[in-house]
């Protein structure tokens, strides 16, 4: 049997986004090219990898299944493999694929992707962005390298690099009284109705920082992303709890002003989650020292609104 690696790498995609116009898109190809692999394997191989129904995408038969994990196992060893012989000599070379929790994309991989850029040019980075159980599914099925997400997120399946502590802040109304204080705490908040950021395990966290105290949120409304409820809160719409700070943002223009929660609240560790056990690339090895020690001279501490006595991490 005789496939190309290019060939195995259009199959992967088309059967991880179950669909050929989103491996297409995401390999920067055409849909074509995508067929025509699938296309070429299931006739070498005799069978159809997978069963096509129009305008739903494609899904696995149970042999397309089993060589779909084959072909992920392999992929991932060809990619380790690159890696390591692009280190011998030298600087790494080849692509990082990197996953980020969606919320936090805009605020912590701006001066990641800067230097580690600027360290090794010859790397191309793949970015990916979702939700935690998105992301984190990456990771599984070998879609990404690693991760930028929170630890709580992680089971035993998953190894973790903390970053920063990112402790939870209220977001205001800029007119409120309560923006009239340094800080908030949560009893003050359970007063007020809420504007819920509903995403996969972010909802569960931001209740149990209420129930920690034996309070219940007023939620009112609620939106898959930070930059919507600011804008809510701005709209007088009710308060919202946030952990990464957006320092970019003139809250005088935007109609919101940001407090830390002077509450004693868990603030979870930010970090580079990656899959247990396994030999990573050389290439996630550098952009790991180069987080690492990003995160030590400081390069993350303007994302965390913490109350003006507390000066721990």
């Amino acid at each position: 049997m005789h496939f190309t690696l290019k060939q195995l790498r259009y199959v992967e995609a088309a059967g991880r986004t179950g669909s050929i116009t989103n491996a297409a898109a995401e390999l920067n190809i055409s849909q074509s090219s995508v067929t025509a692999a699938i296309d070429s394997i299931e006739a070498v191989l005799g069978f159809d990898l997978f069963m096509r129904t129009p305008a739903k995408g494609i899904c696995e038969t149970p042999s397309g299944r089993e060589v779909l994990t084959l072909i992920s196992r392999f992929l991932d060893e060809a990619h380790l493999l690159e890696s390591e012989l692009a280190a011998i000599s030298g600087d790494p070379v080849g692509t990082l694929r990197l996953a980020c929790y969606a919320t936090t994309a805009p605020f912590v991989l701006p001066p990641l992707l800067k230097e580690f850029a600027r360290r090794y040019p010859g790397v191309r980075i793949k970015v990916q962005e979702g939700d935690m159980s998105a992301i984190l599914g990456l990771l599984a099925n070998g879609g990404a390298d690693l991760a930028l997400t929170y630890r709580q997120s992680l089971d035993a399946h998953f190894d973790f690099v903390p970053l920063f502590r990112a402790r939870p802040y209220a977001v205001l109304p800029a007119d409120h009284a309560l923006a009239r204080n340094s800080a908030v705490s949560l009893k003050a908040l359970s007063r007020l109705p809420m504007v819920m950021l509903d995403l996969p395990l972010a909802t569960e966290y931001y209740t149990d920082l209420f129930h920690q105290f034996a309070l219940e949120p007023e939620v009112a409304h609620s939106t898959k992303t930070a930059e919507m409820a600011r804008a809510l809160v701005a709209g007088g719409f009710g308060f919202s709890i946030l952990n990464i700070f957006d320092f970019g943002n003139v809250e005088s223009k935007s109609g919101f002003a940001s407090r830390p929660i002077s509450d004693n609240v868990h603030a979870p560790f930010f970090g580079i989650a990656l899959p247990a056990g396994t030999r990573r690339p050389a290439v996630v090895d550098r952009f790991i020292s180069m987080a690492d020690e990003l995160a030590a001279n400081g390069a993350f501490s303007d994302l965390v609104l913490t109350p003006a006595s507390d000066t721990g991490p």
